[in-house]
């Protein structure tokens, strides 16, 4: 019985694991490789609610370390990769500053104007940190969420590398190789994380149709956006839960 209260603990433990691994090979610019680990650890995030729920052994030290994982998982990870791809994306642009080609600066002030502005990507981890801490106080949040869950906001940054490596998508490639599109991107999902935005839980009581319409609709919609557009689909998916949520009274209803 004793063991039987840290199984989702355990569950937690290694998406904290798949997260600092990710970190590893997002600060190495192996962006492809980050999204996989942060991709696992999001399914560990998944099961450990769900075994929690399962074995019926919710507490608050599950809760609390829910959080700093994923903290780590799609808040630390998701800010590095923002930042390297603005870092990427400034880089290889030719701005000018009263004229002059940033490239014609000194290395110093290049660099500068370059980091600076890809510092802007970490407001996605400190959004996403803002966001877990204040969950872990809201008592509304029981069985809905307000505001978009960070693994949600997390996936749609991870999908990008993805998205440049494998989509031969010509238009999708050239917004996420564009700093304004890349910049406009994480302040959007910093504000969504925190905005008082109801959105439904894709949590289940029980598995009828009747009482998980929605939540079907939902499922049904995303398996078809993945068919047809693979690793595009997950920020049209976001999009999808977002609107959807809108309509949906399960949402209305915290």
């Amino acid at each position: 019985m004793a063991f039987k209260k840290h199984i989702p603990n355990i569950f937690t433990l290694f998406n904290l694991l798949s997260g600092t691994i990710a970190v590893f090979f997002a600060v190495k610019e192996q962006l492809v490789i980050a999204a996989i680990f942060v991709f696992i650890g999001i399914i560990f995030d998944f099961f450990d609610g769900f075994m929690a729920r399962l074995l019926n052994v919710q507490g608050e030290l599950g809760k609390q370390l829910d959080s700093l994982a994923d903290v780590v998982t799609s808040g630390l990870v998701p800010g590095i990769v923002m930042f390297q791809l603005i870092l990427s994306a400034v880089s290889n642009k030719n701005w000018s500053i009263k004229g002059h080609s940033i490239q014609d600066l000194s290395l110093d002030s290049y660099l500068s104007i370059v980091y600076l502005t890809a510092i802007i990507g970490l407001l996605i981890t400190l959004s996403a940190a803002y966001r877990l801490a204040k969950f872990n106080i809201d008592e509304r949040q029981t069985s809905s969420f307000i505001g978009l869950p960070t693994p949600a906001a997390s996936l749609v940054v991870l999908s990008l590398p993805l998205i440049l490596q494998y989509s031969s998508n010509e238009i999708a490639i050239q917004l996420i190789q564009n700093t304004w599109f890349l910049i406009g991107l994480t302040l959007l999902l910093s504000y969504l994380m925190n905005a008082e935005i109801p959105l439904f839980s894709l949590k289940f009581k029980d598995y009828s149709l009747k009482n998980n319409k929605v939540k079907y609709l939902f499922v049904l919609i995303t398996i078809l956006l993945v068919v047809f557009f693979q690793f595009i689909a997950i920020p049209l998916v976001i999009i999808w839960y977002v609107i959807l949520s809108m309509f949906t009274k399960e949402a209305k209803t915290i």
